[in-house]
């Protein structure tokens, strides 16, 4: 496995994979993950995900050129697959609700196994779950922390 870390206004992220990005976590909250000893340090693999953190960080990059510029690789059920899918449709600096994402998938009933969905996103940020938020308007679940997702929302609305 490689890994690099990559310092953002948000905290180091620790990105991994083993010849493309598969993984990207953040520093505190549920994805915290550390390096493991078997695991090569190296920013190679990575080089053109870095380079488009950085234009997203200095709000120059309103959505990831994810073909063919960001190689990755990322598991999940079909479910959750369908989920992200839609996640990549949310406008850069908008917001939509978990119900209103269930919709989208055309399952509207689904609102709790797509905020399940949503928190098993790999590559957060990137596949932007931050964007979803509690049909009351209010900031929940994210796995980096709710301060990470609200330092991510108010990022976008600046530069929206």
């Amino acid at each position: 496995m490689n890994y690099c870390y990559y310092e953002s206004p948000i905290g180091r992220l620790l990105l991994t994979g083993h010849d493309r990005l598969e993984t990207l976590n953040f520093p505190l909250g549920k994805t915290r993950r550390e390096p493991e000893s078997d695991w090569i340090e190296g920013n190679t693999p990575f080089s053109k995900v870095l380079t488009q953190l950085d234009a997203y960080f200095d709000g120059s990059l309103r959505k990831f050129n994810l073909v063919p510029a960001l190689d990755f690789k990322i598991q999940g059920t079909r479910f959750q697959q369908k989920v992200w899918h839609q996640l990549l449709k949310i406008p850069y600096g908008e917001t939509i609700s978990y119900g209103e994402l269930a919709i989208r998938i055309g399952n509207p009933n689904a609102f709790r196994a797509v905020g399940m969905a949503n928190g098993k996103n790999p590559i957060s940020i990137i596949i932007p779950c931050h964007r979803v938020i509690g049909k009351d308007g209010s900031l929940t679940g994210f796995g980096g922390g709710i301060d990470v997702k609200k330092q991510l929302l108010t990022l976008e609305q600046k530069n929206g």
